[in-house]
């Protein structure tokens, strides 16, 4: 009996965690479209299987030019990011033509959080995608 309930404890203590996160975090550079003036929009999709809303959820970028020279650094809030569809963020990259993006580096993640939660770490769990001439990287 005492050997049953310790097998049940140890499998009760591994089951909770993988609960907590089914699944993961994918951001798509879906497009760019040149805005106003000089800036650079670019729309980003995003979709959590994460099981919970982001409240917090805060990226910071360094954008590389045609040459892979880092233009500029620019954080972008992209909270709230709902759990279980994807959903369609708009950003402008100021002082920058689109197709003078080589490639956007994911180089922070200054929030993380979600709903009722605690911080996470979200480069664990993330994908980065692009649909564009510009590589997005971690």
């Amino acid at each position: 009996m005492i050997r049953f309930i310790f097998i049940l404890a140890i499998f009760v203590t591994n089951a909770g965690p993988a609960s907590a996160q089914t699944g993961g975090l994918t951001v798509e550079l879906n497009k760019f479209e040149q805005g106003e003036g000089s800036a650079c929009r670019a729309f980003f999709l995003f979709h959590n299987d994460l099981g919970r809303t982001l409240e917090a959820f805060e990226m910071s970028f360094a954008i590389l030019d045609g040459q892979g020279v880092i233009d500029q650094l620019l954080t972008v809030d992209a909270a709230p990011v709902p759990v279980a569809r994807t959903t369609l963020k708009l950003f402008e990259f100021p002082d920058i033509a689109c197709d003078g993006i080589s490639e956007i580096l994911l180089h922070d993640i200054a929030a993380c959080r979600p709903q009722n939660g605690e911080e996470m770490n979200c480069f664990d769990v993330l994908t980065l995608q692009s649909k564009t001439q510009a590589k997005l990287v971690k």
